[in-house]
């Protein structure tokens, strides 16, 4: 799906919308995490992802930072706080918020044809 197909599939609105060209880019993968370790050790395809959270800080913004994800969707109408808005469109990143639950984002974008969260756990 493009950037574009997913804000408009969760009807998100623009917080940081910096790069208009990347809305057009095809993300294959989405990942759904409040705990950013999680992201930061489950991601290995990051250029083609998607980050979904309800963290609303600095942390979600510099996670994504670290790893090249250039598309972040805050869930439950947040909007990230301490200037990091600023900060995504200094660093090239588009950010949305969207009024859906993180349960209800996944459903959709998965419904829409965007894949899931990459290899397994195993206990």
């Amino acid at each position: 799906m493009t950037g574009k197909e997913i804000v408009k599939a969760i009807n998100a609105k623009p917080l940081a919308a910096s790069v208009e060209e990347r809305m057009e880019k095809d993300y294959q993968k989405a990942f759904a995490s409040d705990l950013m370790s999680d992201v930061l050790a489950m991601v290995s395809e990051p250029e083609n992802t998607v980050l979904i959270t309800g963290l609303s800080n600095a942390q979600a913004l510099r996670t994504a930072e670290m790893l090249d994800i250039d598309l972040i969707i805050f869930v439950r109408g947040k909007r990230p706080v301490d200037g990091s808005v600023d900060l995504a469109e200094l660093r090239g990143v588009n950010v949305y918020s969207t009024g859906y639950t993180m349960y209800e984002t996944c459903g959709i974008l998965f419904r829409e044809g965007l894949g899931g969260i990459y290899g397994s756990h195993s206990a």
